[in-house]
């Protein structure tokens, strides 16, 4: 349980900072540069995401021993284009068919996107606590194969 706090904590940082950048840019892109918000958003979102990765790879979780870096990162991806479609959806919803102004329908957006892409990773891209039980079938198999190496050498 401890560890599933510290992680969350982490996560939240990481969270406000990907936050910083994904609201900061789409109010840029609305404000200076005239962008629609609906696209602004979307644009902002990927944005946030690249930074979301090195951080929350880095810092928040742990690398599964296995998958490749390769697939984490398809993973986290995947991942992160369903939050990105829930966020488009939010924005286009409130923004477009509500009414509601586009930098509070994001505040609504994040919140819904932040708590899928905690539990959606926790489940798809951290190691277990405590690291994977080996099955002991094949804990013998590799104690045997080490076993024929040694005396072969």
């Amino acid at each position: 349980m401890e560890r599933l706090i510290e992680q969350m904590l982490k996560f939240g940082i990481v969270g406000v900072i990907a936050f910083a950048i994904d609201y900061g840019a789409m109010v840029l892109f609305v404000e200076l540069l005239g962008m629609n918000p609906v696209l602004a958003a979307g644009i902002s979102f990927c944005i946030s995401v690249t930074f979301n990765y090195f951080a929350s790879m880095r810092y928040v979780f742990t690398h599964r021993a296995d998958l490749s870096r390769q697939a984490e990162f398809a993973i986290f991806i995947v991942l992160s284009v369903i939050g990105l479609g829930i966020n488009e959806a939010l924005m286009w919803a409130g923004v477009d068919l509500l009414g509601v102004s586009y930098l509070i329908v994001k505040l609504f957006a994040t919140a819904v996107v932040m708590g899928w892409n905690f539990f959606s990773r926790k489940k798809w891209l951290d190691a277990p606590e405590g690291g994977y039980e080996l099955d002991p079938d094949v804990a013998r198999e590799v104690a045997e194969d080490i076993d024929e190496a040694v005396r072969d050498l």
